[in-house]
């Protein structure tokens, strides 16, 4: 690449470059997301429950992940865990792994607090229909709860989809990572972090929007009940 382009014409040059890795952040932030809703909810339950084993699990999991940084984590599954137990998988599955307990661990907290803030009322009424907990649980609590912590859960996908970047320590080739390889080439820090910025922005800003879109229909149907 030449480094007597001009700004438009080295975009040009790189962006191919730039949107395969973006493409490979987007996915990893899906599937992180989907599999961390699932971690989140089961230790959201483990948490709640009379079980002191579930609470040990839980409470054990979610110091761990609060207490070490995500870089950390990244390397110690990654390079860590693969030695100790001689086993091999790609860099890819490794950041899904890492962003998906990274992830699950503060959504815990955040459905946590949604459950927390939905009226004890609601569940004693329930039971004294007859329903049981955990139907009262799925059917009742939950659907409110959910609605309550929207705005922290979305709050959560933006920060896993920023958390990407740091997985270029590892080898993960996405966007911050195709950057830094650009950047090997041709020195252009000042240019290519700047794209890197604008396209992380435009991301964020969907995802930003979307959620609003979420929040208002549910207001609104909230309302139309």
């Amino acid at each position: 690449m030449n480094g007597s382009t001009n700004f438009f014409e080295y975009v040009i040059q790189i962006l191919p470059q730039l949107l395969k890795g973006m493409s490979l952040t987007i996915q990893m932030t899906v599937y992180s997301l989907v599999l961390a809703m699932i971690v989140g909810i089961v230790s959201c339950m483990f948490t709640i429950s009379k079980v002191k084993v579930l609470n040990w699990i839980s409470a054990t999991y979610l110091s761990i992940i609060r207490g070490t940084p995500l870089m950390v984590q990244a390397f110690f599954i990654y390079f860590g865990i693969t030695s100790a137990l001689d086993i091999r998988i790609s860099i890819f599955t490794a950041s899904v792994i890492v962003l998906c307990l990274n992830a699950g661990a503060y959504l815990s907290e955040i459905f946590r607090s949604g459950i927390l803030a939905v009226n004890k009322g609601q569940m004693e009424a329930a039971r004294s229909l007859g329903l049981p907990h955990s139907v009262a649980m799925r059917k009742i609590i939950l659907p409110q709860a959910i609605r309550i912590v929207i705005p922290s859960v979305v709050n959560q996908f933006i920060i896993t989809l920023k958390d990407t970047s740091i997985l270029s320590v590892i080898g993960c080739a996405e966007l911050m990572f195709e950057g830094k390889q650009i950047i090997a080439r041709n020195l252009r820090s000042f240019e290519t972090y700047a794209i890197i910025a604008i396209m992380y922005y435009i991301l964020i800003t969907i995802m930003t929007k979307v959620s609003k879109i979420i929040e208002r229909r549910l207001a609104n149907d909230k309302g139309k009940s």
